[in-house]
């Protein structure tokens, strides 16, 4: 168990680090600009739930896979880009459907379900998560103080009610903004594509400045 100036140290670095927008901060804003505040919190969830992946890939030592070997990481990363660029592709292509009206809020629980679906593989599929892990944990690690893998579990956990806390607040500000731009309905078309490119773009990125190093 991490002694308490560890835990605080900790802490602190991870907040700093998670409050920073990224790619699951990014996509978290575009779905609840596009969908409402509900389907932003449900998508906070689901990225958290792909952390929680991530800290037991870690504890187990699978993470030190992807940080060894160059086709493990790519096989991954490609998953990933792909992924961000098949949702760009459908935010385009599909027609403004109901949440586009005056409450996109009240999206049905089938829609808020795929959005926890996406948000998981979203972050999943994020091998930079997996190695931010491996290079930022170890450093809070002591030996003395018992298995390196419970003391993993401990700082994972509190990143991830960090990371919780700060994607929901994002969650938040995106839900209002969206609430904001579907009361002007010129706005609504614009709000498609924005959404969209920002998935193309994620996909972009991931697939071409991914170096593992």
């Amino acid at each position: 168990m991490p002694t308490t100036g560890t835990l605080l140290a900790f802490s602190f670095a991870a907040f700093v680090l998670i409050a920073i927008p990224g790619p699951n901060l990014i996509y978290i804003v575009a779905r609840g600009v596009e969908q409402g505040r509900s389907a932003a919190v449900v998508s906070a969830l689901g990225v958290e739930t792909g952390t929680l992946v991530h800290v037991a890939a870690a504890a187990v030592g699978l993470s030190a896979l992807l940080a060894s070997s160059d086709i493990a990481f790519d096989i991954v990363r490609y998953l990933g880009a792909a992924y961000l660029l098949y949702l760009g592709v459908g935010t385009l292509r599909r027609r403004q459907g109901p949440t586009a009206g005056a409450d996109a809020d009240a999206a049905s629980a089938p829609r808020l379900r795929h959005a926890y679906r996406q948000a998981v593989l979203v972050n999943v599929f994020n091998p930079k998560v997996a190695l931010f892990f491996l290079a930022f944990l170890p450093q809070f690690i002591d030996p003395a103080r018992g298995a390196a893998w419970g003391q993993v579990l401990v700082l994972g956990v509190v990143f991830l009610l960090l990371g919780l806390c700060v994607d929901i607040a994002y969650a938040s500000a995106a839900g209002a903004i969206g609430h904001w731009l579907r009361q002007r309905p010129r706005a609504l078309r614009w709000q498609r594509y924005t959404s969209g490119g920002v998935y193309l773009a994620l996909g972009a990125a991931a697939a071409l400045t991914g170096s593992r190093r």
